[in-house]
């Protein structure tokens, strides 16, 4: 084989592994699809756990249902470093915080949904929370 015709195969390679390599990447990243934007939910209760983690924050809070049984529900933030950027830090949630949360709700029902703003006990608040 003559280098001509080794390059033109090398070349075509590498752009079909760039290509590839580019869809990973987009699609391992998920859409907003799941939460329902058209209504909001507000939650009162306790921190269980805030996930300070990439590509997006956590907050586990635990809920008082109306049958006296606690519910646990997951809130998905936004990315640690624009939050960040914008005032909070790992420890803006600690496990024992009262708080209300106001997110977007999971299309299906699930206990879950898209942070929108908190605001605790002392009146502070983080995200667009309602006033």
């Amino acid at each position: 084989m003559n280098k001509k015709y080794n390059f033109f195969y090398a070349f075509h390679y590498l752009i079909l592994v760039f290509v590839l390599c580019s869809f990973s990447v987009a699609i391992a990243h998920h859409s907003g699809n799941m939460f329902d934007r058209e209504q909001t939910v507000e939650l009162t209760g306790t921190v269980k756990e805030f996930q300070w983690t990439s590509p997006h924050i956590w907050i586990q809070v635990l809920i008082s249902a109306e049958d006296d049984m606690i519910e646990e529900w997951s809130i998905e933030g936004g990315v640690p470093n624009r939050l960040f950027r914008s005032g909070w830090r790992p420890t803006s949630f600690e496990p024992g915080d009262r708080v209300k949360i106001v997110a977007y709700p999971m299309r299906d029902g699930a206990k879950a949904g898209l942070f929108i703003g908190a605001k605790f006990v002392d009146g502070s608040t983080l995200g667009r929370f309602p006033k």
